[in-house]
Parts: C-alpha cells; structure tokens; sequence
C-alpha cells in the first residue's frame, strides 16, 4: 500500500513537472516585443529543422514544446513552405498556426530544360499569373532554372526579372569572357546550352554534346537534333506535353526555322531553358574532341562516333 502511494505521488510531482515544463515552453519569448522577423521555410524542411530555426531566431522557448504543440493541434502537414512574419511577442500556439498561412512569399522551382511554356505554366499554378500574360514578356533562354522565393502579389514582369537577374549573376562576367575568347555571343552561348540541355540526361554526356554540335557547326553539317523539332512542333495534346516523344518521318521534315534537320547552323533562338552546367558545357567544350553523332540507348546515355561508319554501329548495338 505504501509503495502505491509512492508511486502516486511520483506520478503527480511528474505529470504537475510536465505541465508546468510545457505550459513555460508555449509562453512567449518576449511578450511586450514589438519587433518582428522574417522566418523562412524552405522545401522539404521537417518539423525538428523548422523548431530548431525557431529557437535560434529566439521565436519560440521550447523546440520539444513546439513540436508538441503541433502534433497536439494535427497541423504538421499543414505547415507551408515560404516566408512569415513573426514577433516574439507570438505563444507557441499562435507561432504554430501562423506557420499554416499567411505566407508572404511562394516557392518556385524552375527544372532545366523546360520552354517558357512549361515556366509560365509553374508561374501561374503558384502566383495565379495568366500563362498569356507571362508570355508576352518572357524570353526563350533567359528563365534561369533555379528555386525562388517570389512574393505572392509580384507581377509578370516582377517574375520574369527574377530569373533573368538571376541568369546574369550565374551566367558571370568570367564565363562571358571565356565566351568571348571562343568567338560565341552571349545568344549563342545559351541557343547552344538548350540543345544540350534537351538533349544529355545525364551530366557526363553534356561536354561531349557540346562539342559535336560545335564540330558539326564548324564541319557546315546540319545539326539533326531532335528537340529542335520537338520545339517546333509544340504542344502535343494526347501526350499532355510540349516535347512529342516519337517523332515521324513527317515530323522530320517540318517546314520550319527551328527544324535543324531542314535547316543548316542553329535555331533562331534558343528552345529551352539551360542550367549553369549546359552553359559551362558549351563554353567548355573540348575542341580537339573527334566525335561528330551521337544516339541516345533506350536508358538515355548517349554513345559517340567519330564517323558515319562508328555511327551506324551504334545504332545496330543499341537501337536493334
């Protein structure tokens, strides 16, 4: 009887040990600030990241109380990516549904390789900008592919000088200049980059692309490159794409500017969105390099050739 009476008692001193643990933990750091900060979430954070942010912006007491307090509530996959702003002044409470709405900026992550159709789709889906009025502003190349914090009330134009400003801090003065050496024009750099981009899945194959298309260009050979009429041809409503996937025979002889099995040199301008790599690729490329085709196997590696005859062994290696 004794011993039950013990553990009565411990139970209570925990449970009263724990109350007042919890309830100091979802107090206010500094109830009469008046001050407020930014506090970001990035994409893909778990709740032990964001309550270890919050505590060491000094937002929250307590990172156990707080992940308590939203497991309590049920909130955990409620809780937004993006940026609010917070006082000290919040209990725990208030902190955790804050963290639920109200955020100022939303989270845009642009792929690599994708046309400005495929960015003003993502443009419109996250800010309820009008594809159409994205596009009369947006310039093929030039969408940097990269993850964004965009204020939710920026408009088109807003955007759009995002990701350029971006593209002219990446795309450096250094790698202009290396540019400029090599005899390519900032537009030819990054027409050059999209075919890579659309055309090397996989990141060792983006230096040797780079330098067949070079080769090709300097041999006077027609580039024959399959994205570029994927581009051309737009979007494809039965595949729910902008890039068909078998391209016919029919396809191949496209009448238009971009079709670089009709047409000699590059495109008229870029047909894609590259990233830093496909651009450093181009600008890189190795120029004693022998290769001039290449083809993608069925897992999307690309084997090279030096001629026709290398070629068309490949072909019956990988495609037959």
């Amino acid at each position: 009887m004794k011993r039950i009476f013990i553990l009565l008692i411990l139970i209570i001193v925990f449970v009263i040990a724990f109350y007042l643990y919890y309830k100091e933990g979802t107090l206010p750091v500094d109830k009469s600030s008046s001050e407020s900060k930014i506090f970001v979430i990035r994409p893909g954070e778990n709740l032990s990241e964001i309550a270890n942010n919050l505590a060491n912006q000094k937002l929250i007491r307590n990172k156990v109380v707080f992940y308590l307090v939203v497991k309590r509530l049920g909130i955990e996959r409620k809780i937004q990516a993006g940026d609010f702003r917070l006082s000290p002044s919040l209990n725990t409470h208030e902190i955790a549904k804050s963290l639920t709405h109200g955020t100022l900026d939303v989270w845009l992550t642009i792929i690599e390789g994708m046309r400005k159709e495929e960015v003003a789709q993502q443009v419109s889906q996250s800010l309820n900008i009008p594809e159409i009025e994205f596009l009369k502003y947006a310039r093929e190349g030039y969408l940097f592919p990269d993850t964004y914090l965009i204020p939710k009330s920026a408009t088109a134009v807003a955007v759009i000088k995002i990701f350029e400003d971006n593209f002219n801090r990446r795309f450096s003065d250094e790698l202009r200049e290396k540019a400029r050496i090599k005899g390519f024009t900032v537009e030819q750099v990054v027409t050059l980059a999209s075919l890579v981009e659309r055309e090397a899945r996989f990141p060792e194959d983006r230096p040797k692309v780079a330098s067949v298309l070079l080769n090709r260009l300097e041999n006077e050979m027609k580039l024959d490159i399959d994205a570029t009429v994927q581009y051309a041809l737009g979007y494809q409503s039965e595949e729910k794409s902008w890039w068909k996937q078998q391209l016919s025979l029919e396809d191949l002889a496209l009448d238009s500017p971009y079709n670089t099995y009709k047409n000699a040199g590059l495109p008229p301008e870029p047909i894609a969105n590259p990233g830093l790599a496909s651009i450093q690729a181009v600008i890189g490329a190795n120029p004693n390099s022998p290769y001039l085709y290449y083809i993608s196997d069925k897992s999307g590696h690309l084997h090279f050739a030096r001629n026709l005859e290398e070629h068309n062994e490949n072909i019956r290696k990988y495609l037959k």
